[in-house]
């Protein structure tokens, strides 16, 4: 099937190391667009005239923009669908696949974001994620059903947390539990993983060159 190319809007080092990943594990026709977010580039009208938050990673598709990375991966995985890695709509899956593509935004990140800065999560009838313990907890009790997030089914929420895991863990920012490490290695090991971080460490290394 002939697709429209995907452009791919990344940056080194960034949390859009995660949608490159998925890019290689999708096979995906994309064409990567690199960002100096050091520069400050993500923040120029040129890139805020595509995506006014300017954010990565991003992506434009015929047209149309798709920024927020859960929101980029569930569109990718859906336009690849053939590549198998996201439970189509009718299986029993695709409501466990989502919540974990979601849970990443609306209560990983905005929990990691006030352990990293040491403050006190919101009141619990306020909170997006409850605590840190409920986020860590929710995620650990998952990873022990199997081998991945949906027991024997690696999916596009696997890319997507595996990538984030192996961050947030290097950085110190999430226990490197022997069942996260094992996860992380897991989904690490994988050849379109590890393409796309050789890809992303030869971007940083021209860019610093």
């Amino acid at each position: 099937m002939i697709r429209p190319r995907v452009s791919f809007f990344h940056a080194t080092p960034s949390r859009s190391l995660g949608t490159l990943a998925l890019l290689e594990e999708l096979g995906a026709d994309y064409e990567l667009h690199l960002l100096d977010l050091a520069a400050g580039t993500q923040r120029q009208p040129a890139y805020l005239a595509i995506n006014p938050m300017g954010k990565v990673p991003a992506i434009l598709h015929q047209g149309a923009l798709v920024a927020e990375q859960p929101a980029v991966f569930i569109y990718l995985a859906d336009l690849y669908s053939e590549a198998g890695l996201a439970p189509a709509v009718d299986d029993p899956l695709r409501g466990p696949y989502l919540r974990w593509l979601v849970f990443y935004g609306s209560c990983f990140e905005p929990a990691l974001l006030d352990r990293s800065m040491q403050r006190e999560p919101a009141p619990a009838a306020r909170s997006p994620y409850g605590s840190w313990d409920d986020v860590l907890n929710a995620l650990t009790a998952q990873l022990a059903h199997g081998p991945w997030l949906l027991d024997e089914r690696f999916t596009a929420a696997d890319v997507l947390w595996g990538i984030a895991l192996d961050w947030t863990v290097k950085f110190g920012m999430v226990p490197e539990t022997p069942a996260i490490r094992a996860y992380i290695d897991r989904v690490t090991v994988r050849p379109a993983i590890r393409r796309a971080v050789e890809k992303d460490a030869a971007l940083r290394a021209a860019k610093q060159g």
